[in-house]
C-alpha cells in the first residue's frame, strides 16, 4: 500500500506525508471494525476508495505539489506578514499569502527567505469557508500559534484549529503572520469563534486542557478587572488600559521611568515602552555596561550599535563557565571586569549603563539582565537621563547625584583604560572621569549598595541606611501619615521579623509639612502566586526568574504580607515581574518610589550589627529614587537630540514642586502649584491580599499541574544562546 502511495505522490504531485498519515490512520487495525480485522481483502477496497475519491476519503481537498493552492478554488483568506510588535508590516519583503478553500502549503516555496530552519513545505493550512482553518506542522521545527491569551507551541506532526485574527510564528519568534479570513461572517462562524473546539491532536490530557482553560480564565478576569481600580477612597476611576494615555514629552522623560517592551503584548500595552535599541543610540564614545547575567551572543545580535563603540567595559557577576565563553565571544576592544566580593554569598547585581558622548553622558538604571528573556518576556523598567559636560569654570562644583555616582563607581575598581574624547583628547576612564559632567539637573537620587562592613561616615552611604538618610531630609504631604508601603521584587532572601522591622523603619522615614514624622507604614509584598506563573506568557519557565526557595517563602510570619500581582491597566498580568519597586502611597498618590536592582534580602539592603553602629552588605546593587522635589533647570538635555529643548518648553515647569502619581490617578494635571508626574507602576494599588487558596511561588517545589504549554515543573530553562536546551 505504501509503495502505491509513493507512486501516487510522485506521479500526481500530491503531498505524500499528510496523505500517508491519513491512510495509515484509516487503515490502522485499531480503526478497522472487528468483523473486518481478519479479512485481508479489507485493505484493497480502502486503497481503491482513496484512488477513486481521495478528497472524500481523506476529509479534505488535495492540492497539486507545484502550487500552494489552485486557482480554480475559492479564495477564503490570507496570511498577512507582521512586524515584531504584531502590526501589519507594510515594508516587509514577504507578500500576503492567499489561502484557498482546502489544503494550502506554507514554507520557503512561497516565502522569499533563505532561512533553512523554515522548511520548503513547513505547514499545511486547511482553510474553510466558515472562517476557521486547520494547521498541521509538516516541517521539523516547531510552530507557535498565538490566540486569545494563549501561546501554543506545535511540534512536527501536531495540528491546531485557528480562527481569523490568530497569529502564526512559523519559527518561534520569527516570520509572524496573522490569519485573516475573507469568508462571509454568519451565525455559525460567530458561534465557532466563541466556543472554539479543541481537537484530539491538540489536547493530550486533562491537565493540558485545564491549562488552556485557565489561560482563557486569566485573560477574561484581567479584562473584567480593567473597569475600576481600587483607590482607597480617592476618586480615580481608571480606564481599562490606562497605559494607553501614558505620553511623556522628551524633555520630561527624566522625571519618570518607562516599562520595557514585552513581545507578546498588544501595541497598547507597550505605549512608551523601551527596548535596548531605544537606549543605545547615537555617537557613543565609551560604554560601561553593568549587570549580573550577560549573554554576549544575544547582546551583540540584539544591539548591533554596541559593536561600533570604540571602548566598551562590561562589569558583570557571571561565574567562571559563562565568563570563559564571554572572553571567547566578545569583540577584541571590550574589557570584562568582575568586582571583588569580599563577603560570602554576595553578587554583583547592579543593572545600569553609562554612555559617554561628545556632548555629554547618559546614565541608565534598569532592572533587566542582559539576556533575551529579560528584555522580551518580563515586566521590567528603565530610567535614564542625559547630562552635559561641566563648564570649565565650574569643575569643582558637585552635588548629591554626582557624589553618589562617583562614590559608587570608585568601589568597583575596574581596570583603567584610555579613550579619545574629541574636546579633551586622550582621557583616562576611571571613576573620577565622571566628575567632568554637570549633574545639577538630576531628577532622581541614587541608592546603591556595596559589599562590606560599613560604619562611621560610611554607615549612611549605602543600602537601606542611605534610603533612610535621604527620606529623613524630605518633607511629604500630610496624606502620607501612617500610609502603607509596597515591597515588590523577584527574589526573597532568608528573612526574620526583626530585620523586617529594621527595613520598615528606613522605608518609613520622613516628615510631613507640619514637621511630624510620617510614622511606620504597614508593608505588603507583591509576589506572583503559583497560578500566576503557571498561566504566564512563559508558563512555569517564568518561575526560573523568581528564584526563591520554599524555606524562605513559607515562613509563617510572612503570610500577612502577601499580595497579588495584578497588572491589568498595563496589560502585564501574564508578564511575570523581574522589575523591583519599593514605594509609599496613599490611594493613587505616591510619596516616593525606588526603582532598583535590590530584591528583598539582607544581602542587598544590608543588616545592622553591633548595636546599630555597623551595616553589613554582601552585594552590589543600584537604584533610582523618585521624590517630590522641584523640577530642575536643564533636566531636558539630550546627548542625541541637539542638546537642550526650547526655552518655552521647559521654563514653565522649572521650580515647580513635583507630585508623584500612578497611571490610575485622575485629577487636575495642569496645576499651577505642582508638576504632576505619572510613574507607570505596573501593578495595581492597593494590591489585593492573598486569599486562602493562593500559594506564593517558590522555585524548588514540584508542580505537576501542567502549564499553558503542557509542561510541569521543574524543567530546564534556556537562558543563554549557547546553552544546551
Amino acid at each position: 500500500m505504501l509503495l502505491a502511495l509513493v507512486c501516487i505522490s510522485s506521479r500526481g504531485g500530491w503531498r505524500h506525508r499528510t496523505v500517508k498519515n491519513q491512510l495509515l490512520h484509516r487503515c490502522h487495525p485499531k480503526n478497522i471494525p472487528f468483523t473486518q480485522k481478519l479479512k485481508p481483502h479489507f485493505i484493497l477496497p480502502s486503497l481503491t476508495a482513496f484512488l477513486q475519491t481521495p478528497n472524500k476519503f481523506l476529509g479534505f481537498s488535495l492540492t497539486p505539489y507545484n502550487s500552494m493552492s489552485t486557482s480554480s478554488q475559492v479564495q477564503v483568506g490570507f496570511l498577512v506578514p507582521l512586524s515584531d510588535n504584531l502590526e501589519e508590516d507594510e515594508k516587509s519583503s514577504i507578500p500576503k499569502i492567499p489561502l484557498s478553500e482546502g489544503l494550502n502549503w506554507v514554507g520557503r516555496d512561497c516565502i522569499p527567505v533563505t532561512d533553512k530552519r523554515l522548511s520548503r513545505k513547513h505547514l499545511t493550512v486547511t482553510a474553510t469557508s466558515t472562517g476557521s482553518a486547520d494547521v498541521l506542522v509538516e516541517g521539523t521545527n516547531p510552530v507557535v500559534i498565538r490566540l486569545k491569551g494563549e501561546r501554543k507551541k506545535l511540534l512536527s506532526g501536531e495540528r491546531w484549529k485557528i480562527e481569523s485574527g490568530d497569529v502564526i510564528e512559523l519559527i518561534p519568534g520569527h516570520y509572524l503572520f496573522r490569519y485573516v479570513s475573507t469568508a462571509p461572517k454568519d451565525e455559525t462562524s460567530t458561534i465557532n469563534k466563541q466556543k472554539r473546539p479543541f481537537s484530539e491532536e491538540s489536547i493530550t490530557d486533562k491537565g493540558q486542557m485545564h491549562g488552556k482553560k485557565k489561560a482563557r480564565e486569566v485573560f477574561q478576569e484581567e479584562a473584567s478587572e480593567k473597569n475600576m481600580l481600587h483607590n482607597n477612597g480617592q476618586e480615580t476611576e481608571s480606564s481599562a488600559e490606562a497605559i494607553r494615555q501614558f505620553r511623556v514629552p522628551k524633555h520630561k522623560l527624566p522625571l519618570t521611568f518607562r516599562l520595557m517592551r514585552v513581545r507578546e503584548l498588544p501595541a497598547w500595552a507597550n505605549t512608551e515602552a523601551v527596548s535596548i535599541n531605544d537606549v543605545v543610540q547615537g555617537n557613543v564614545l565609551v560604554a560601561i555596561l553593568s549587570n549580573y547575567m550577560v549573554d554576549m551572543d544575544w547582546l551583540l545580535s540584539a544591539c548591533p550599535a554596541l559593536k561600533r563603540i570604540p571602548n566598551v567595559l562590561v562589569i558583570h557577576g557571571e561565574g567562571d563557565g559563562v565568563m570563559e565563553h564571554m572572553k571567547r565571544s566578545k569583540p577584541a576592544n571590550w574589557i570584562l571586569h568582575k568586582p571583588s566580593l569580599p563577603i560570602a554569598y554576595g553578587t554583583h547585581h547592579s543593572k545600569a549603563m553609562i554612555l559617554v558622548y561628545p556632548t555629554g553622558v547618559r546614565v541608565i538604571v534598569h532592572t533587566a539582565n542582559l539576556i533575551y528573556v529579560d528584555w522580551n518576556n518580563k515586566s521590567q523598567a528603565l530610567w535614564m537621563q542625559d547630562f552635559p559636560w561641566k563648564d570649565q569654570n565650574n569643575l569643582g562644583k558637585d552635588g548629591g547625584f554626582e557624589n553618589d555616582l562617583v562614590d559608587y563607581l570608585s568601589v568597583l575598581k575596574w581596570p583603567e583604560f584610555s579613550a579619545n574624547i574629541p574636546a579633551f583628547g586622550n582621557c583616562k576612564i576611571n571613576s573620577l572621569f565622571f566628575k567632568r559632567f554637570d549633574y545639577s539637573s538630576a531628577a532622581v537620587r541614587l541608592i546603591a549598595s556595596v559589599p562590606g562592613y560599613h560604619s562611621g561616615p560610611s554607615l549612611k552611604k549605602w543600602g537601606h541606611m542611605k534610603l533612610r538618610t535621604i527620606l529623613q531630609e524630605c518633607t511629604f504631604s500630610k496624606e502620607f501619615q501612617k500610609s502603607p508601603l509596597i515591597y515588590q521584587f523577584s527574589s526573597l532572601g532568608s528573612l526574620d521579623e526583626k530585620w523586617m522591622a529594621e527595613l520598615a523603619s528606613s522605608m518609613s522615614a520622613g516628615v510631613s509639612e507640619d514637621k511630624r514624622p510620617l510614622g511606620i507604614g504597614e508593608p505588603l509584598i507583591v509576589w506572583p502566586n503559583v497560578e500566576d506563573v503557571r498561566c504566564s506568557l512563559e508558563g512555569y519557565a517564568a518561575g526560573n526568574a523568581v528564584p526563591s526557595p520554599l524555606k524562605n517563602v513559607e515562613k509563617e510570619f510572612l503570610k500577612k504580607y502577601w499580595a497579588r500581582w495584578k497588572a491589568s491597566h498595563t496589560g502585564r498580568c501574564r508578564a511575570m515581574p523581574h522589575i523591583k519597586t519599593f514605594l509609599r502611597y496613599n490611594g493613587q498618590s505616591l510619596a516616593w518610589l525606588l526603582l532598583t536592582s535590590s530584591n528583598l534580602s539582607k544581602a542587598a539592603w544590608g543588616s545592622l550589627q553591633k548595636n546599630n553602629s555597623q551595616l553589613m552588605i554582601r552585594s552590589y546593587e543600584l537604584g533610582v529614587l523618585f521624590l517630590p522635589s522641584s523640577v530642575k533647570r536643564g533636566c531636558g538635555f539630550s546627548c542625541t537630540d541637539n542638546g537642550y529643548p526650547s526655552g518655552e518648553e521647559t521654563s514653565m515647569h522649572e521650580g515647580k514642586r513635583i507630585k508623584l502619581v500612578t497611571l490610575a490617578w485622575k485629577g487636575k494635571e495642569n496645576d499651577d502649584s505642582a508638576e504632576v508626574v505619572k510613574l507607570p507602576v505596573p501593578y495595581e494599588l492597593p494590591p489585593k491580599p492573598y486569599s486562602p487558596e493562593d500559594i506564593p511561588w517558590s522555585w524548588d517545589r514540584r508542580y505537576t499541574k501542567k502549564d499553558v504549554y503542557g509542561q510541569v515543573w521543574p524543567r530546564q530553562v534556556k537562558l543563554y544562546t549557547n546553552q544546551d536546551s
